[in-house]
């Protein structure tokens, strides 16, 4: 299979590595004033992965798309609807994308999927992969398991069965809406993990189960299923993010809850700010959804603001645990 992914950043460059792996003709392509594309077009490697030699590495979107049967992106989320203006001046009509990102546009609280539709991409040709997993532990050869979504069922499982690998088993998914907001919310739940590292672990259990029942709620108002907060897209990517030294969510949050500024991106801190706009639309309370953003727009001392955060969800009302 010809495969293009788009974007060579920490993910980027482990799809194209691990596509490679599985004996596709991949294309990786990064803007050429990209510090990652610099490393990777010099070097041959980053922080990550070794490239294969076989990989063609450019800068160059019109000749990554040109043979591209199938066009993996992976970019900052908030980046794709101006992206996908520069994808869409190219013959791509026949293509199919993948979307290997993890986030809710701030500006409209659209599903990645749907900007790739109001962008003029077919719904049959749009996937969403995501799931548990760090770069770090796949080319330490640890195994994990992933989900491949679409509105297409045939497109979903021919994917899936194509990408799967002793490394990644793939499931199918059964809801395009459940998984990428259970997928993008989890990145908020990282940060809330993240400040609990600082000011209280214990409460890393009750999060996992509160903060899965916060997003099936929102899930379902949307139309979804609220069981998919509790696949793998969501629940099933906690410990990756919750627990993991890997996870820039995670860490943003401890470092806030520190005191201190952490200098890569975390997709949680926008999608905090994207979910609050669907908590409004859909009128489904969002309670550590509310004390992630408080934490990460706040003003004051970023310190006291996690801990006050933390105090207000406990002041709550009491509640039933599983109330709509």
């Amino acid at each position: 299979m010809k495969i293009s992914v788009l974007g060579c950043g920490r993910w980027g460059s482990f799809i194209a590595w691990y596509l490679a792996r599985r004996g596709n003709e991949v294309t990786s392509w990064g803007p050429e004033e990209d510090a990652s594309y610099r490393v990777l077009k010099e070097t041959g490697r980053n922080e990550y992965v070794v490239l294969d030699k076989a990989i063609d590495l450019t800068c160059d979107l019109g000749h990554a798309l040109r043979g591209a049967e199938v066009v993996v992106i992976s970019i900052s989320s908030q980046g794709l609807r101006g992206f996908m203006e520069r994808v869409m001046r190219y013959p791509v009509g026949d293509k199919v994308f993948v979307l290997c990102m993890k986030g809710i546009e701030v500006e409209t609280g659209k599903r990645l999927s749907e900007v790739l539709k109001e962008s003029g991409v077919s719904p049959e040709k749009i996937a969403v992969w995501v799931g548990p997993g760090h770069i770090q532990s796949f080319v330490q050869g640890v195994p994990n398991c992933m989900v491949i979504d679409s509105e297409s069922e045939t497109l979903k499982r021919r994917l899936a069965d194509a990408f799967r690998s002793d490394l990644i088993r793939f499931y199918y998914g059964e809801d395009l809406i459940g998984t990428e907001i259970g997928a993008a919310a989890k990145n908020v739940m990282g940060i809330a993990a993240g400040v609990l590292d600082v000011v209280c672990v214990p409460l890393k259990g009750p999060l996992m189960s509160r903060g899965a029942r916060e997003v099936a709620r929102l899930i379902k108002a949307m139309g979804g299923n609220e069981l998919s907060a509790y696949g793998l897209a969501h629940l099933g990517d906690y410990e990756t993010t919750l627990f993991s030294p890997y996870s820039h969510n995670r860490m943003y949050g401890e470092m806030l809850a520190r005191g201190e500024r952490f200098g890569k991106l975390a997709e949680g801190v926008a999608t905090s700010k994207a979910m609050k706009l669907l908590e409004k639309r859909y009128g489904v309370e969002l309670p550590i959804t509310d004390a992630v953003y408080n934490v990460c727009y706040g003003e004051g001392d970023d310190e006291q603001r996690c801990r006050d955060a933390i105090g207000k969800l406990f002041t709550r009302s009491p509640k039933s645990e599983m109330y709509e």
